[in-house]
C-alpha cells in the first residue's frame, strides 16, 4: 500500500490537466472554424509548420510535429492534393524535397490562428477577473515549461 499521497495527487492533477487541455483544444477547433476545412488536426499542424518553417524538408516536419516520417508523408499527400503545399528539389541535395506553402495555405492558417486567439481573448476578458490575470500568465509559463521538459533522464 502506498502511504505517500503525493504520487496519487500528482496523477490526479495530471489527469485533470489533460482533460482540461483536451476540452480547450476541442473548443479552439470549433471556435476557429477548423472543422470546416476538412483537414485533420495532424494535417493542419503539418500545414502550420510548413507555413511557419518553409521551405522545409519532410524529415524536419516529422521532428517538429513529433510524428513518424510515414505520418508526415500521408499528411503532405493530402495537403498537396488540396493545393495547399508543393515540393521542389532541395538545391543543396536534389534527393530531398523542400515543402513550401501556397498563399492560400498561409491565409487559411492565419484565419485559424486568429479565430483561436479571438476566442481566447474574449474568454480571458469575460472569465478572468483583473486580479487573476497574473495567474493566467503564470499558468502559461508553466505550460511552456511542461512543453519544453526533457524527462528522458528523469529530471527537468
Amino acid at each position: 500500500m502506498n502511504t505517500n499521497p503525493r504520487p496519487q495527487q500528482s496523477t490526479a492533477t495530471a489527469q485533470r490537466l489533460n482533460d482540461a487541455m483536451k476540452r480547450l483544444r476541442a473548443r479552439l477547433r470549433a471556435e476557429s472554424g477548423q472543422h470546416a476545412t476538412g483537414l485533420t488536426p495532424t494535417q493542419l499542424g503539418v500545414l502550420a509548420s510548413v507555413v511557419r518553417e518553409g521551405p522545409v524538408t519532410a524529415a524536419r516536419l516529422a521532428a517538429l510535429e513529433h510524428v513518424s516520417p510515414q505520418s508526415i508523408a500521408q499528411s503532405l499527400a493530402v495537403l498537396k492534393a488540396a493545393g495547399l503545399v508543393h515540393g521542389e528539389p532541395d538545391p543543396q541535395d536534389g534527393r530531398r524535397k523542400l515543402m513550401s506553402a501556397d498563399p492560400a495555405a498561409t491565409d487559411l492558417v492565419a484565419r485559424l490562428l486568429e479565430g483561436r486567439a479571438s476566442f481566447l481573448a474574449r474568454a480571458i476578458d469575460q472569465v478572468v477577473a483583473p486580479d487573476e490575470r497574473k495567474d493566467v500568465e503564470k499558468a502559461i509559463e508553466l505550460l511552456e515549461r511542461f512543453a519544453a521538459a526533457d524527462l528522458s533522464d528523469g529530471s527537468i
